[in-house]
């Protein structure tokens, strides 16, 4: 399956952005879908996840900030991000895991500075 991510860009420090992942096909259900990021010279970190539709899990630095979901009938996946500060600053990409399956998009930047 292929992901393609897409809605980064310059956002100033307590602004919001969303992002989109649309996959080439429709694997929500039987697929754990997550975001992750990799800040400049840090390693790729998990941010957050969804199965299914509906359990959706948040890595600390984020929770209570963005949010998780997804729309079957588009085969989209989204993360919406408020509050964002320059911690956030980073790739986001989105990956499908499930059996037989481990897809990763090309990532889309966020960048956020004033």
């Amino acid at each position: 399956v292929q992901l393609v991510e897409s809605g980064g860009g310059l956002v100033q420090p307590g602004g919001s952005l969303r992002l989109s992942c649309v996959a080439s096909a429709a694997i929500f259900h039987t697929t754990v879908m997550a975001w992750y990021r990799q800040a400049p010279g840090k390693e790729r970190e998990w941010v957050a996840r969804i199965i299914a539709g509906v359990v959706a899990s948040y890595a600390d630095s984020v929770k209570g900030r963005f949010t998780i979901s997804q729309n079957d009938a588009n085969n989209t996946m989204y993360l919406q991000m408020n509050s964002l500060n320059r911690e956030d600053t980073a790739v986001y990409y989105c990956n499908a895991n499930a059996v037989g399956i481990d897809s990763w998009g090309n990532g889309t930047l966020v960048t956020v500075s004033s």
